[in-house]
């Protein structure tokens, strides 16, 4: 489980497929002496495993059905990669509580200074839409964040300026593919109703 919180922005700094999955080398600022092998690292909101760590890095193996339901396909060396350890037991939650289970990608359809912020509109993939509700909360690429609006099937963030500078989301701008979750409650909520 994660919180939504981005604590480093790594960097993806090799990619080979191997006779398995893919794997990703990611370099970081997190102390890699203290992440286990089988540790769970949140990658733009896409829960990996660490399978090896070496000094100022760590690797990741991904399934081809991750790299067909997210963004990971469009990894290449030098791209920014927002992260987060898993949360442990009595850490603050700050954001709200995120998988790491990446329900679609979305494409960014616009983005506008407002004040010292930045207002984004995103449009979500077919049937994820009806599962985001304003007021509530969303994880675009691992950032846990409050939905202001909703019109069919594009909802709107606004960025605060700390958001904007330290996540990868500073970079977005129309047409970029976005890692996706939707609230938790929302997706139980839904599935009961499908089986109640």
């Amino acid at each position: 489980m994660f919180t939504g919180i981005v604590t480093d922005v790594g960097r993806v700094r090799a990619v080979r497929d191997t006779e398995r999955d893919r794997r990703f080398e990611i370099e970081t600022a997190f102390d890699t002496t203290g992440i286990d092998i089988g540790a769970s690292v949140s990658h733009a909101g896409c829960c990996l495993t660490v399978v090896e760590t070496g000094p100022g890095w760590f690797a990741v193996e991904v399934s081809g059905e991750t790299l067909s339901k997210t963004t990971l396909d469009q990894w290449r060396e030098g791209r920014r990669v927002n992260l987060e350890r898993a949360a442990r037991v009595g850490d603050e939650l700050g954001g709200h509580i995120v998988s790491g289970h990446v329900d679609g990608v979305g494409e960014v359809v616009s983005v506008a200074e407002e004040g010292g912020s930045h207002r984004v509109s995103i449009r979500a993939p077919r049937p994820l839409h009806r599962y985001i509700a304003p007021k509530g909360s969303i994880a675009v690429e691992g950032v846990s964040l409050t939905v202001n609006e909703v019109e069919d099937d594009v909802f709107g963030v606004n960025l605060i300026p700390h958001t904007w500078d330290v996540t990868t989301l500073g970079e977005l701008k129309p047409g970029s593919r976005v890692n996706l979750e939707i609230d938790m409650l929302a997706r139980y909520l839904a599935r009961w109703r499908e089986t109640a």
